[in-house]
């Protein structure tokens, strides 16, 4: 692949990357030429991923990291800073569903942890050796909750928008730097994460009757978004979040 979203002698990592959305990004990063770190809470190099970005010829390590572990996101951030990555994908992330009222204070903190503080510790251990280069690209996996409320998941809904403000914020201090932060909100995407949405019959259908598309998208939609803000072609695009919903947000 040559031109503006060729990624040919990058190193990107992703987290979460052993299933789903993760997986999706990882592959389509590697097709665009990237060779990739995989960080999941379960990786392992038998993981289909790993066969999967090989098979395209390119390298892939797994490092397996508990993100609600913040001594071990920190050691990982320590790691990941001496190989100095071009491209960071923060995607690992977890949802607690229960109603606000009856929450359990450690679903909340879990779900904070892991969705939103681990990112920052390792944007923050990735960003140094990128500002000291003068070139990096960071991406998070926001969420449509990032611009909404959503249901029963107030953990997960004050993350995501944790996330767009996250995206903002460093992308003000980093982008003079060179180092693009951007951010991929997906929308209703047939994962383990949306499981118990589809199984139920109601919720589902009003879903599917307010996407324009017409359709629940699959993990595969978010591969070209991850490319396009992680080549060169995203250069001048910073600090922004990126729907890919089906037209969710504009009905």
């Amino acid at each position: 692949m040559t031109g503006l979203f060729d990624l040919s002698g990058k190193v990107a990592v992703v987290t979460g990357a052993r299933r789903g959305i993760g997986r999706s990004m990882a592959r389509a990063l590697a097709e665009a030429g990237a060779d990739v770190i995989g960080v999941s809470a379960n990786a392992s190099p038998d993981d289909a991923v790993a066969g999967e970005i090989q098979a395209l010829g390119r390298r892939f390590e797994a490092h397996t990291v508990d993100f609600s572990d913040r001594s071990a996101v920190e050691a990982l951030g320590e790691e990941l800073a001496e190989r100095a990555p071009d491209i960071l994908v923060n995607n690992a992330g977890t949802i607690e569903r229960a109603p606000a009222v009856d929450h359990p204070l450690s679903a909340w903190d879990r779900v904070i942890e892991v969705d939103l503080s681990s990112h920052f510790v390792l944007s923050q251990a990735v960003a140094r050796p990128m500002i000291a280069r003068g070139s990096g690209k960071i991406i998070f996996t926001a969420s449509l909750l990032s611009f909404q409320g959503g249901i029963n998941v107030p953990g997960y809904a004050a993350a995501k928008s944790g996330i767009l403000g996250l995206t903002r914020a460093l992308s003000n201090e980093w982008a003079a730097s060179g180092v693009q932060v951007n951010a991929i909100a997906p929308g209703y995407i047939s994962t383990d994460n949306t499981e118990a949405l589809r199984n139920d019959a109601d919720r589902s259908r009003s879903i599917l009757e307010r996407i324009p598309a017409g359709r629940w998208g699959e993990a595969a939609d978010l591969g070209g978004a991850a490319v396009f803000l992680a080549s060169s072609a995203s250069n001048y695009v910073t600090g922004t979040v990126l729907p890919v919903d089906g037209g969710w947000l504009a009905r």
